[in-house]
């Protein structure tokens, strides 16, 4: 299939009013020149390093990113977090009180959220055995009003990566957007989607700073996508998402290197489940690729509320369809872990004197 007809398939799903679009236009985008009096913004002539106003096109951060990820610049859009990618899907794609989603669960809650902001309706469908992707029924589930759909490997909670050629498979049968949430990718054995862009053009990729490249406070995401996709995000998207702060700061943490400590969070990841697997309290310890287990007790709430008590967070997915019975626990330094471990080991211990 030619690039042009791609384009023509993309362009087949996006919103009336948004194809009709004309998006705002910056003084940063009038002139792009680095040297010169800027009398042009309305900005104060103050220098104090933020008295400009940013790229609205973060340039040279893509650049950095681009080098990192292996993915031309011009297929990278940068979010303020995820969440902003997964809402410009909505926003773009999707005709609020007519077209739907369908999205695996349990997953993410953010796909709910933004649907519901966005007033779409989302078809959920529960994952299989063991958590496996329900390729067929998801696509059971679709219409002709279905816009995309959504799934995150590894999947938040349950932790599991799906199988390449299943996520392929549905990409390859679904004439729409397919969303691939790949923000725990770097703590996985598998290998990503995001080489899939450039032959399958409907895929979209979200990667994020948050996870491996510890930046959760810095509040940047990514979408790896087809040019033309990424040309809407950056159309539809608000001008000045990225401030010219975040952006200094990202690209000065982009130059330390995060290999080892995802090296230590794997090997950590791997005693903990170790040793909850052998606690009479957890009757099971899911597999995992991301950056946390999640653990089935015989009692969730009362080992939750035991952990509260010692001072350690973790998340109660026990209410959650699928996960009940379960805790969420991500991975900490070697000391929390070992906090956590005891704290549960005396959990454990007080329950069998009971």
């Amino acid at each position: 299939m030619t690039c042009k007809m791609e384009r023509s398939e993309i362009d087949r799903l996006v919103r009336h009013n948004i194809a009709n679009l004309t998006p705002y236009s910056t003084a940063r985008d009038e002139y792009q020149g680095e040297l010169g009096t800027f009398l042009d913004a309305n900005e104060s002539p103050y220098e104090n390093g933020y008295n400009r106003y940013p790229d609205p096109h973060q340039r040279r951060l893509k650049a950095r990113l681009s080098a990192i990820k292996g993915v031309p610049a011009e297929n990278i859009f940068i979010g303020n977090g995820s969440d902003e990618a997964i809402d410009l899907i909505f926003r773009i794609f999707c005709e609020p009180r007519e077209d739907n989603v369908v999205a695996i669960a349990p997953s993410y809650g953010m796909y709910k959220v933004a649907a519901a902001i966005n007033d779409i309706e989302v078809r959920e469908v529960q994952l299989g055995e063991n958590f496996s992707l329900p390729v067929d029924a998801m696509l059971a589930r679709a219409d002709a009003h279905t816009k995309a759909m959504f799934l995150c490997s590894p999947n938040n909670p349950t932790g599991n990566a799906f199988p390449r050629e299943e996520m392929l498979r549905l990409a390859d049968s679904f004439d729409g957007i397919t969303v691939v949430d790949e923000a725990y990718i770097d703590f996985s054995e598998t290998e990503g989607l995001k080489d899939e862009i450039f032959t399958r053009p409907r895929i979209v990729v979200l990667q994020t700073m948050s996870k491996a490249w510890a930046m959760a406070g810095l509040r940047i995401g990514l979408a790896l996508a087809d040019k033309r996709i990424i040309e809407l995000m950056s159309m539809v998207k608000y001008p000045y998402n990225i401030s010219e702060a975040t952006m200094r700061i990202v690209k000065a943490l982009l130059d330390r290197p995060v290999d080892d400590q995802v090296t230590q969070i794997k090997a950590q990841r791997a005693v903990v489940a170790q040793t909850l697997a052998q606690m009479s309290i957890v009757r099971h310890v899911y597999p995992s690729d991301a950056n946390f287990l999640l653990v089935r007790f015989d009692d969730a709430d009362s080992v939750y509320d035991h952990l509260i008590s010692d001072g350690i967070i973790v998340r109660n997915r026990s209410r959650v369809k699928g996960c009940e019975g379960c805790l969420r626990i991500t991975i900490g330094l070697k000391e929390e872990n070992e906090k956590l471990l005891e704290s549960l080991e005396e959990y454990e211990t007080e329950s069998s004197v009971h």
